[in-house]
């Protein structure tokens, strides 16, 4: 049997995993190789780092996949909260893990184009490279495309986490206001580009990076309140196999 304890603390140990691998993929690996609107480059860039992208590849399918496991135990931990607020979370997250996992074949297939010389004698060096770009262009947005669910799962979990008793409720608070935060972005790199350079770095993440470390940090240094101190009853502590018996 599982106390919420150790079940929130082991979310949280699930969480810092997602969060590592998909810092790594995206931050670093794409960071470094993907440069938008320069076709020589980004090709070059993705041959000479082949195996880094290889890496980040596997990283991001991982991340994705433990994605799944953290809203799992989530539900766990607050469907007594309620069920429907619940149920609305583990969709969202289901939904952008199915787009991540989808949207990882144009970096797949951006990783074949630059490194395979058939691609290159078929379509001539400036066609390949041109497509290298065109791919990683689809998987950035296709990566935004995946952010509007993954920001909108933060919003039942704030929810939930608000009225549960089991976190701080400025903690509940700031979690639904990173949803706002999300969708703005995400608006923004879509309608306005330029803007969101402006805007989204200086407002927008770091509200997004407060909600989601500072859930993270509670889920691995506290887990829950500890019934005493709670507002309302923790859920009943069933057992489940994504955690240590």
């Amino acid at each position: 049997m599982a106390s919420p304890v150790r079940l929130a603390r082991t979310v949280g140990v699930y969480y810092l995993v997602v969060a590592v691998l998909g810092g790594f993929a995206h931050g670093y690996v794409r960071g470094n190789v993907y440069v938008p609107g320069n076709a020589a480059v980004t090709a070059d860039n993705v041959v000479a780092n082949a195996s880094l992208v290889r890496i980040g590849f596997a990283a991001d399918l991982v991340q994705a996949t433990l994605m799944l496991f953290v809203v799992m135990a989530l539900y766990r931990l607050l469907r007594h909260v309620s069920t429907d607020t619940a149920r609305a979370m583990v969709i969202f997250v289901v939904v952008s893990t199915a787009i991540t996992c989808l949207n990882m074949l144009n970096q797949l297939g951006a990783l074949l184009v630059a490194t395979e010389p058939s691609y290159a004698r078929a379509l001539g060096a400036d066609g390949s490279d041109v497509l290298v770009l065109l791919l990683l262009d689809l998987q950035h947005g296709g990566y935004l495309i995946a952010q509007i669910f993954f920001g909108l799962w933060l919003f039942p979990l704030g929810m939930l986490a608000y009225r549960s008793g089991m976190f701080p409720k400025p903690l509940g608070a700031v979690l639904m206001l990173g949803t706002i935060s999300y969708l703005l972005d995400v608006a923004l790199q879509f309608l306005a580009p330029n803007l969101a350079d402006t805007i989204s770095a200086p407002v927008l993440v770091p509200v997004v990076i407060i909600a989601e470390v500072s859930m993270l940090g509670y889920l691995l240094i506290k887990g829950v309140k500890t019934p005493a101190h709670a507002d309302a009853p923790p859920p009943p502590a069933d057992h489940i196999l994504l955690t240590p018996q």
